[in-house]
């Protein structure tokens, strides 16, 4: 009986041969099917496929043909192409072999208070590495720290930065990557090449957006693509990643400019009509009506803000003189907003300042 047993266990498992195959066949398949975020796919993989700054992409490149790289300064507005172009660069200077190891990347999630910057950050500086790739092609004798998003760092933290910058600068080249470079001690903006990264024009936006759409096989028009670019503001990884809510969304229809007016948060324009209609009316309880309409209805007040502005700048009906009161008020209701005012109440002030510029030339 149990010899019986034996032999039916041994007959029914299959060789470890076939089992490892099928093993590697499941993992290779799961691999592809894994689904990757579209701003992660269609990030620029080498420095000429970042769009709109000639002069980083120029001077990154000579640096990439000499191998010789200063420390970096790339600052700018988000979704520009900042951690894109530095990142582009080491994979072309390390090979993705090398580039785990030469490189050293710390963002602001990460923890990089004085202590980080001490020991994190200096032994990895320290460390001397060789000029050799499996490769063959020439491999620069330095290693890569980038700290993205360096504006969040504390002054004593940025302080500690200086002196491993100067000691280090055999071995180690440093990017900071920021939004604001007046937050950066001057100090270390001293010893840094600064570059300023530009919004990105709306020629080249819709281009690269043309580009996503062709291959992910999305149906969207000009006008989409051109309302789209509007609503992103010059943030590329914003317009990105709308397409790509906005294709999930729908599954395969046409996208138009309702749906990204869905997807982005932006005011309807028939609201924001509304709300103009309501304050010319002169009548205070039609502009309350409004004003709590909009606010039942989900929409932010500061999105208010900055589509009033520009509705307000644009009105040919407005003198010099109201047009400057009202984007006054709206500088102080933003200002409120920020400091956690209760938007009900400031939006009423603010839409009773614009019903009384607007009644003064009834």
């Amino acid at each position: 009986m149990q010899a019986f047993l034996k032999g039916t266990s041994v007959s029914t498992k299959p060789p470890l041969k076939d089992r490892v195959a099928a093993t590697a066949g499941s993992s290779g398949e799961s691999k592809k099917a894994k689904p990757v975020p579209w701003v992660e796919k269609y990030r620029p993989k080498c420095v000429d496929e970042v769009a709109f700054q000639e002069e980083v992409v120029a001077v990154l490149k000579k640096s990439l043909e000499g191998a010789d790289l200063p420390n970096l300064l790339f600052y700018g507005p988000p979704g520009t192409g900042k951690t894109s172009t530095i990142l582009a660069a080491a994979r072309e200077l390390f090979g993705p072999e090398l580039f785990r190891s030469r490189v050293l990347e710390l963002n602001a999630s990460d923890e990089r208070g004085i202590q980080v910057v001490r020991e994190k950050v200096k032994n990895f500086a320290q460390l001397t590495v060789s000029g050799s790739r499996s490769d063959g092609k020439p491999c620069p004798p330095f290693k890569i720290v980038i700290l993205d998003e360096a504006d969040s760092m504390t002054s004593a933290a940025q302080a500690a930065l200086r002196r491993t910058m100067e000691k280090e600068s055999k071995t180690t080249r440093f990017c900071l990557i920021c939004n604001y470079v007046s937050r950066i001690i001057e100090p270390l903006t001293s010893r840094c090449s600064k570059f300023r990264f530009k919004p990105l024009s709306d020629k080249i936006q819709q281009q690269r957006l043309l580009d996503i759409a062709d291959k992910e096989h999305v149906k969207i028009s000009n006008e989409g693509i051109a309302y789209l670019v509007k609503v992103s503001e010059g943030d590329l990884r914003k317009a990105i990643t709308f397409l790509q809510s906005a294709t999930r969304l729908i599954g395969g229809k046409e996208i138009t400019e309702k749906v990204i007016t869905d997807i982005a948060g932006v005011i309807p324009a028939e609201t924001i009509n509304g709300l103009f209609a309501a304050c010319h009316s002169g009548s205070f309880d039609k502009l309350e009506g409004a004003v709590k309409n909009l606010i039942d209805e989900g929409h932010a007040a500061t999105q208010l803000v900055n589509q009033l502005h520009d509705v307000v700048v644009e009105n040919e009906n407005l003198t010099d003189k109201q047009k400057s009161i009202i984007t006054e008020k709206l500088a102080e209701v933003d200002k409120c907003l920020a400091d956690g005012a209760d938007e009900h109440l400031q939006l009423i002030s603010l839409c009773a300042t614009v019903m009384q510029q607007l009644t003064q030339n009834c």
